[in-house]
């Protein structure tokens, strides 16, 4: 049968009476557990202007945890590229591949990552049109330099660090089709346009130097405990942000609550449920079903899970369950991590 890497999507997150340096302590945790549980990369996303999410200096974050790490591929997912001088990126990019060589991935998006006084303040470039021009220039910044090419990436010149597209729509899964690029869709919270995007990517994928055959990655929530109902409560904390994030407020985790004490308008509510959709939520058996039927209905290559839970020992635990779901394929003949 198929197989199905099993990844971390980390944002650092600061939870209710927490603060950053605990969430980069965590984080770090995290990234070690999850190495020796078997994951095959921890990523770090780029956020601004949200309170509640520590992970905004990305490459930054992403050289600390790979230095603290030995084996798991570290990166970003992502980086959203019309922030930056694609020459800057290449650049940072280079120098961890360079000190991390083998290790590091870029995942980059088109989104702002950020409201819309944090996307002026970096010069956000809203122009869609300009999005695959600065994916050719980083890739080719990160290739070869060509006989008198001006404009080098010292370092990152001829790493070829291995370049992700991100998204949430058809857009950039047919960008990446056409590139011949893994494309990694963010479910986790905008799982709408899932099947479509796979679909579109899978239809319209065109070989490449970088990758010959389509790669899909799938982001899932996924909060495991000991029973479905300890899961149930232990994920209105994921709710809660969700509600906060919809009401734009600071977004640190609250603790959790019993899901009566939720004060939310009905449409908040199906905002909120939507979001989480594709969630893996309940026991070690439940979220078995779960993957299985979302990996039977997307094909996916990999699954990129999220779990911020207000407890960092009951976060541990929901990767550690995620993974032993995981290993449990494996043993089957229907997963492998390799």
């Amino acid at each position: 049968m198929r197989s199905i890497r099993y990844s971390v999507l980390d944002l650092a997150p600061v939870r209710e009476g927490g603060t950053v340096s605990e969430a980069f302590h965590n984080t770090v945790d995290l990234a070690q557990h999850a190495e020796g549980w078997g994951y095959t990369r921890f990523w770090l996303a780029e956020h601004h202007n949200m309170p509640g999410i520590a992970s905004a200096a990305t490459s930054v974050l992403i050289g600390h945890v790979a230095g603290k790490t030995s084996t798991i591929r570290v990166g970003s997912g992502g980086i959203m590229l019309p922030n930056h001088a694609a020459l800057v990126i290449a650049e940072h990019f280079g120098t961890l591949a360079t000190l991390y060589p083998g290790r590091i991935d870029l995942g980059v998006g088109r989104a702002p990552g950020s409201d819309g006084v944090a996307a002026q303040a970096m010069r956000y470039n809203t122009a869609e049109e300009d999005f695959p021009k600065q994916v050719g220039q980083l890739m080719a910044l990160l290739g070869p330099a060509g006989p008198g090419q001006r404009l080098v990436a010292f370092p990152g010149e001829g790493t070829r660090v291995p370049v992700w597209l991100l998204g949430s729509s058809t857009y950039s899964a047919q960008l990446a089709a056409s590139l011949g690029l893994p494309f990694a869709f963010a479910s986790h919270f905008a799982p709408a346009l899932l099947h479509e995007a796979i679909e579109a990517y899978r239809s319209l994928f065109k070989p490449s130097e970088y990758l010959d055959a389509p790669y899909v990655m799938v982001g899932v929530p996924v909060v495991a405990a000991q029973t479905d109902s300890a899961a149930e409560y232990l994920a209105t904390s994921a709710l809660q942000r969700h509600l906060n994030l919809i009401r734009r407020r600071p977004i640190f985790v609250p603790p959790p609550v019993a899901a009566d004490r939720i004060d939310w308008t009905s449409g908040e509510r199906f905002l909120v449920e939507t979001r989480m959709e594709v969630a893996a939520v309940g026991s070690r058996t439940t979220v078995e079903r779960k993957l299985a039927a979302l990996a039977e209905s997307t094909g996916a290559d990999e699954f990129i899970f999220t779990s911020d839970l207000y407890d960092h020992a009951d976060r541990l635990r929901s990767f550690e369950i995620a993974g032993q779901v995981m290993d449990d394929f494996s043993r089957a003949g229907a997963v492998c991590n390799t």
